[in-house]
């Protein structure tokens, strides 16, 4: 097990000089921060010489190094539109972001695993019934139109909501509920389907014969052996929500990561995408790592090659 963690960490470092290599071509191909920079009015001599500065007269592959051993340091520069250290933002708004993804994740594993056990123990019940019918509609019903109908609803209409801003713990209610009802329904889908593939096996048949109590066999028997693709759905709808809560962050004001990448590509902002979505990335990976290892502790027959 350790022998596999330290491979998937010498792994990670070529997944990460990988992104950077993605990140670095990508900003370079989105536009020109000279037109952004540059005045109207200036000479060819002062377009030299602010292209010397940010060093972007040397050629393209000379331009990658500089910016591996920057972001070594990490340093991404300047951001050219607020005129501060590109991280130092990414730091300020990436707490609003993580925030907002751990309660969307947190409504979305509470409202989906429950219905969803409940729906494959009780097959075309009533429960059953209104389970796929909330994840169709979840899965039918786009982030945007959901946070504006919230905020309709519960903010203007009811006013017993706050619809923009970060606060306390009410400013965090809606958008949390718009951003992670999609991914509650996806949940709630594969924890039925998974728990009705494991609920004929033969191991629950002979637990039940022993004489174990249904709560127990649920549990401790089925719901473990059904919780890896669980597992896999979470994390990667964690990451996801964490690189994309650009609309609901948008739409309810939240000074996140997300609406923070969005005024920079819409500005080529070059240091700021680039540090933005490079921590992004970073965050997915980890994510992707931490799973990997959950996997052994929930199944131990899992066995990694060496």
């Amino acid at each position: 097990m350790i022998k596999y963690i330290f491979r998937r960490l010498f792994h990670t470092v070529f997944m990460i000089l990988g992104i950077s290599l993605i990140v670095f071509v990508i900003t370079n191909v989105i536009g020109d921060p000279l037109a952004l920079l540059v005045p109207l009015d200036a000479t060819q001599e002062d377009i030299d010489n602010i292209s010397m500065q940010l060093g972007l007269d040397k050629p393209l592959h000379d331009q990658y190094f500089i910016f591996l051993n920057n972001i070594s340091k990490g340093d991404f520069g300047t951001s050219f539109i607020f005129e501060e250290p590109a991280m130092d933002l990414v730091w300020a708004h990436l707490p609003a972001t993580v925030e907002l993804t751990i309660a969307a994740m947190i409504f979305a594993v509470c409202g989906a695993i429950p219905v969803g056990i409940l729906a494959a123990i009780r097959p075309y019940s009533l429960v059953d019934r209104a389970a796929r019918f909330l994840a169709l509609l979840g899965q039918a019903s786009p982030s945007y139109w959901l946070g504006i109908m919230a905020i309709l609803f519960f903010g203007v209409k009811l006013r017993i909501m706050p619809i923009s801003g970060r606060g306390g713990i009410d400013h965090l209610i809606l958008p949390a509920a718009t951003l992670g009802f999609y991914a509650m329904a996806a949940i709630m889908r594969l924890t039925r389907s998974a728990m009705l593939d494991v609920m004929d096996r033969d191991y629950i048949r002979t637990a039940r014969i022993k004489g174990l109590s249904e709560k127990k066999v649920i549990l401790k028997h089925a719901f473990k052996n059904a919780l890896i693709p669980v597992v896999t759905i979470v994390s990667l709808f964690t990451g996801r929500l964490l690189g994309g809560a650009v609309i609901t962050e948008t739409i309810f004001a939240w000074p996140g990561l997300g609406r923070l990448s969005v005024q920079a590509i819409q500005s080529s902002d070059f240091p700021l995408v680039q540090a933005s979505v490079f921590m992004m990335s970073i965050f997915f990976v980890f994510i992707n790592l931490v799973v990997d290892i959950i996997y052994s502790w929930i199944d131990p027959r899992i066995v990694y090659k060496q």
